[in-house]
């Protein structure tokens, strides 16, 4: 089964105010973490970039990425997800599944990729989404029949309503870190004060 990455970093970051692919977590930005977790079972990995296409290109240079620049960034969540989706297809790839993730989770690590990708192939699953905190959540895998219903996400609303719509078609695998995020600057020094135990 072939895999593709696609990496969410296109958002404003409102509620850091910077933007938050650019903080740095034990001597790597948060982007770059991603990026190299990714790398592990997905070249390239693709990259939705939005306000800071120039500078992501810049902090990205060497790296196996695709970037797709997506213009209506501020449209929302659902539609980088369209435009990712569509982004992958144009460059010519046909994943049969697409694990989509995000860059601001600091405790993301390659085996759990591998493990949504053996659970997939287990389970028979169309879709893969991490547990944590009593929800459901990023990274998310998605079989090759979900990729039309991605392609027309737009707005705020994420691929979540397909785990909603479909939970039968779901299988989980724990990520109890994934609960760790990076939206505002609270979050940003409880993660150092974390390094710091």
């Amino acid at each position: 089964m072939t895999t593709a990455v696609l990496l969410l970093a296109a958002g404003a970051s409102s509620r850091m105010g910077q933007p938050k692919m650019f903080l740095t977590y034990q001597g790597k930005t948060l982007l770059q973490h991603t990026v190299e977790v990714a790398a592990g079972i997905s070249h390239p990995v693709f990259v939705v970039a939005g306000e800071q296409y120039q500078a992501m290109e810049t902090a990205l240079a060497g790296f196996p990425v695709q970037l797709i620049h997506h213009e209506q960034w501020q449209q929302g969540i659902g539609s980088s997800i369209a435009a990712g989706i569509h982004g992958i297809l144009r460059a010519g790839y046909t994943p049969d599944a697409v694990i989509i993730t995000v860059c601001d989770q600091p405790f993301l690590h390659t085996e759990l990729l591998q493990e949504m990708i053996m659970v997939q192939a287990l389970s028979g699953k169309g879709m893969v989404a991490c547990a944590y905190s009593d929800t459901l959540g990023t990274p998310v895998l998605f079989r090759k029949q979900y990729q039309a219903a991605l392609q027309k996400l737009n707005g705020q609303q994420g691929a979540k309503r397909l785990l909603q719509q479909f939970p039968d078609d779901v299988a989980t695998v724990l990520f109890s870190q994934g609960s760790i995020d990076i939206d505002t600057p609270e979050d940003y020094e409880r993660l150092a004060n974390l390094k710091m135990r």
